[in-house]
């Protein structure tokens, strides 16, 4: 086979990666769009085909480009504007990173799937689940097939608003709404710092193109901007993936995403969208190559909520909430070693705890009905199993650190009286500002004076 034709395979074997998810989503989205939803089987065989189809292309195209040492291919798709020297090109990009990522994605989700259409047989919200399912794969294999932050952006909200919109399932619920209120605000704040990373890269290299701004392949490309545009650009990513990774300080929305379904929560907060952050971080490596004081705040800040969590782990009484905190130290260790400068690790890192971490979430229902048998027959229940460090240390200190737990590190009154507390003053103070100066340019300066007088009421 001709260098060509084996170009135009990949290319073809790439592009349906992304194509078969998102034709499950149309399948099964259209009926139900139009009041005539699929049957059960009916879904979850479309859904899965998807995810089984792009499973297998992406292995395919795994092993073709380990015959030709990782050289990445590129799949141009079109351009979305092109004005002068400037353009946004819309490119998907298989190498080294990207397809071991679409790899495990793709058979999670395909796995997931199989979970859940026997765990939410005859539930209400059977098809809307799964047309979240295959819009949260779409979104993921967009976001990391992604040859340009333009792409990887699109990707990266159809993440967001997926994930939303399944921790709030169960609508009927106060709690799940909340949470789901919860995590969309901090989605919303974070991804202010890609957009804005977008925009700086635009300006900086005339195009959102990985390829123009980077030379090499990874994990060894270099960055080609300036060392200032490196640490900002780092930067805004770096704040980014905070909010994604529920990382300090923004924390506090992952526990309560558990509220979604059992599988939503297994696929998306502990393996696939909590490691997204990981994920941009590590496609752009070369940027915190270049920045290093980026670098070692990605370090501290991974390690610290790496510790945050772990301490306030110890103390959870459900297991689902347990394991929300697990993911969390998982991931702050990921981009703790990501802030190091390692490469390899992390990525094997993110595979093995996303599949680990998605069968315990999967198995936790069944985990506690055995518990729950198990301390009916001791009379009991079982006690502690796992080895702990709580017993070596002073009693003082293990007793500040427990209440420090069952606080959850105070992190959520630190958060609103710090960050929440005054912007959200200054953002009514700027609203007042604006209706004065709108009265006093019509002319209506009493009016004015008595908004200001009643406290900014409207």
């Amino acid at each position: 086979m001709t260098a060509a034709r084996i170009h135009y395979a990949v290319a073809a074997l790439v592009a349906w990666q992304f194509v078969a998810p998102a034709a499950s989503l149309a399948a099964i989205g259209l009926p139900a769009l139009f009041g005539r939803p699929l049957s059960e089987r009916a879904t979850t065989r479309l859904v899965g085909a998807g995810f089984s189809t792009g499973f297998l292309a992406a292995l395919v195209t795994l092993a073709v480009l380990a015959t030709r040492s990782f050289v990445p291919e590129v799949v141009h798709l079109g351009t979305l504007f092109e004005v002068g020297h400037h353009a946004a090109s819309i490119d998907l990009v298989a190498d080294g990173l990207s397809v071991p990522y679409v790899c495990f994605t793709t058979g999670l989700c395909a796995l997931v799937n199989a979970f859940a259409g026997t765990y939410l047989h005859r539930e209400p919200g059977f098809t809307r689940f799964f047309i979240l399912l295959a819009l949260f794969g779409t979104g993921m294999n967009l976001m990391v097939l992604a040859g340009s932050i333009d792409v990887l952006f699109a990707g990266w909200e159809f993440l967001g608003i997926s994930s939303a919109l399944l921790i709030g399932f169960f609508h009927e619920r106060r709690n799940a709404v909340d949470a789901a209120l919860r995590a969309f605000t901090t989605y919303r704040v974070c991804d202010v710092g890609l957009l804005a990373a977008g925009v700086v890269v635009h300006q900086a290299v005339g195009s959102g193109d990985f390829g123009r701004l980077f030379v090499g392949t990874w994990p060894d490309a270099t960055c080609v901007v300036s060392p200032t545009t490196a640490t900002i650009v780092a930067g805004l990513l770096i704040f980014a993936a905070l909010g994604k990774s529920a990382q300090a300080p923004f924390t506090g929305w992952l526990p309560r995403a558990m509220e979604g379904p059992t599988p939503s929560s297994a696929i998306f907060y502990g393996a696939l969208s909590i490691h997204a952050g990981a994920y941009v971080l590590l496609r752009c490596e070369a940027l915190l190559d270049a920045a290093p004081a980026m670098a070692w705040s990605l370090a501290a800040i991974g390690s610290a909520t790496a510790i945050h969590a772990a301490i306030i782990g110890t103390v959870q009484t459900d297991l689902k909430g347990m394991l929300a905190y697990a993911s969390m130290t998982q991931a702050g260790i990921i981009l703790a070693e990501i802030g190091l400068g390692w490469r390899i690790l992390p990525l094997v890192h993110v595979v093995s705890h996303a599949i680990l971490r998605s069968l315990q979430i999967l198995r936790s229902p069944s985990a506690m009905h055995d518990r729950h048998e198990l301390a009916a027959a001791l009379g009991g229940p079982p006690g502690p199993s796992a080895w702990s460090l709580v017993p070596l240390l002073p009693a003082g200190l293990a007793r500040r650190l427990y209440r420090v737990a069952l606080e959850r590190g105070f992190d959520e009154p630190l958060l609103v009286r710090f960050i929440v507390g005054p912007v959200r003053i200054a953002l009514e103070s700027a609203a007042a500002a604006e209706r004065r100066w709108v009265a006093y340019l019509g002319g209506s300066t009493h009016t004015a004076a008595r908004h200001g007088d009643d406290g900014g009421a409207t």
